[in-house]
């Protein structure tokens, strides 16, 4: 018996793929990430199959053999198909093999070998591959040692760095992204075969450098992994404004921190404490305008005033320029950087409950989540300090949680509507409507009134009288009558 005829036996999707390959007459192979992942014993419900002919009709064969709960997806312009069934994915592909023109990403393909296939893999450890065949079923091959890489926790590539990242530029940030999910070293020679092609990532589209970069931050430490991107050179192609934040400026001896750094922790800090992805993004770009407005003060050291501001009005041309969602997934991460200092201004004991109410009011129902931003944010070594900060930050929640209860702003609504004012003054849509709304929620904010119908109707009555309008009578007395 070979070694992973067992495994492969005790689930029936690969008989079933074996049954078919025998049936259409092909060799057949479990190859890749599922080959890789059960070395690790890490659970995928993805699996990827090549055979030495026509993936398409190997696919049609199983789902045939599979029944009417499986679902066919062909794609014959790249000779490949995908097969659901029981919330599981299968991939089918003809084994081929690969050459490039230097300035394309499209590749020119042909049949090949499964030895062909093998070597236009990524990585060695996704290079290798079971066999699902009658007579060498569970035998592993194995041509470049991806199993002897997965002990040792290397990433190497099968051919020559030059050979696999020219051909493919996007294996760089690849690489980068399995080492960062499995804790993994890049080999040193595969590190520097990044380090001589960064130019050519030029040529991959920037929706599929993101994908790569956001599976990098939803990793549980992907400071690694920036780490590593910072220090090939690939960071500076693809997101120029995080590098900008790295290194310390000296005057009269005196210092900032390594804003990349400082951003960094807080990125590991927050992933303690969420998987959220644009909760993520929301700690890479709070300091994003720091070097903007980075100015030195002789009498305070160095100052950054305004960033907050300025790295929220650089959100969407970021997010544009990264083609991530400019959507409120996008507002969501730019109101976190606008308030993100906000809440450790909240600790001082003079300052009011108006300034509590105004910052729960701008951050919503994402007040918990800039909470957790501000948590993060705190990246000092010095035990004392930490302790003092987060007895600081219990104290804001507990102000919080208070004013909300009393005066209701996280979700606010105008106690008194806009058509409400119309009807009440006999006037047509206009600007005015708007700016009596802002006056009555100003006053609500300030603490002026009470987050209630009775009070702010009344305030809107003072203030339409001072703007020379003429509430019809009927309101004046249902006002007098409450």
């Amino acid at each position: 018996m070979h070694q992973y005829e067992e495994h492969l036996k005790s689930l029936p999707i690969f008989s079933t793929v074996s049954q078919a390959a025998k049936a259409t007459g092909v060799e057949v192979y479990v190859v890749g990430g599922y080959v890789r992942d059960l070395m690790l014993r890490r659970s995928s419900k993805d699996i990827d199959f090549v055979c030495v002919g026509s993936g398409i009709e190997l696919a049609k064969k199983v789902t045939e053999l599979l029944g009417k709960d499986a679902k066919l997806s062909t794609f014959k312009n790249f000779g490949t198909a995908a097969v659901h069934h029981d919330g599981f994915e299968y991939e089918f592909v003809g084994a081929r093999k690969e050459s490039y023109r230097k300035d394309s990403r499209n590749p020119i393909v042909e049949d090949g070998t499964l030895e062909d296939d093998q070597n236009r893999r990524d990585f060695t450890i996704n290079a290798m591959a079971l066999s699902l065949n009658e007579k060498t079923f569970g035998e592993l091959l194995d041509p470049f040692d991806g199993k002897e890489d997965l002990r040792n926790m290397l990433i190497r590539t099968p051919l020559e760095p030059g050979i696999t990242f020219s051909d493919d530029p996007l294996r760089m940030l690849r690489a980068i992204r399995f080492a960062t999910q499995l804790h993994f070293d890049i080999e040193p020679d595969t590190f520097q075969g990044i380090i001589d092609h960064v130019d050519r990532i030029s040529i991959i589209s920037q929706e599929r450098i993101t994908d790569e970069l956001n599976k990098i931050i939803l990793t549980d430490k992907p400071s690694y992994g920036f780490q590593l991107l910072f220090h090939c050179g690939l960071l500076k192609l693809i997101f120029s404004e995080m590098t900008d934040l790295h290194g310390v400026e000296k005057i009269n001896g005196m210092g900032h921190k390594d804003n990349f750094y400082h951003t960094l922790q807080v990125l590991d800090n927050i992933c303690e404490m969420t998987d959220d992805l644009w909760l993520r993004w929301a700690a890479i770009l709070h300091d994003i305008a720091k070097p903007a407005t980075q100015r030195f003060n002789e009498k305070v050291g160095w100052t950054f005033h305004g960033h907050e501001d300025l790295g929220a009005k650089w959100v969407p041309k970021i997010f544009k320029k990264l083609k991530l969602p400019l959507d409120d997934r996008m507002k969501y991460v730019q109101k976190l950087v606008k308030l993100h200092l906000r809440p450790i201004a909240l600790v001082n004991d003079r300052v009011t409950d108006s300034a509590v109410r105004r910052m729960v009011f701008e951050a919503g129902e994402d007040v918990g989540d800039l909470m957790t931003l501000c948590k993060a944010d705190v990246t000092s070594k010095n035990p004392e300090k930490v302790k003092k900060y987060q007895s600081n930050f219990k104290k804001v929640e507990k102000r919080i949680k208070e004013v909300e209860e009393r005066d209701h702003v996280m979700n606010f609504h105008p106690p008194v509507s806009g058509e409400k004012i119309m009807k009440v003054f006999d006037i047509k849509p206009s600007r005015v409507i708007g700016d009596i709304k802002n006056e009555i929620k100003d006053a609500i904010l300030d603490g002026r009134i009470k987050n209630d119908e009775k009070e702010a109707f009344a305030l809107m009555l003072k203030i339409g009288k001072k703007r020379g309008l003429i509430a019809k009578d009927k309101y004046i007395s249902a006002s007098k009558d409450k």
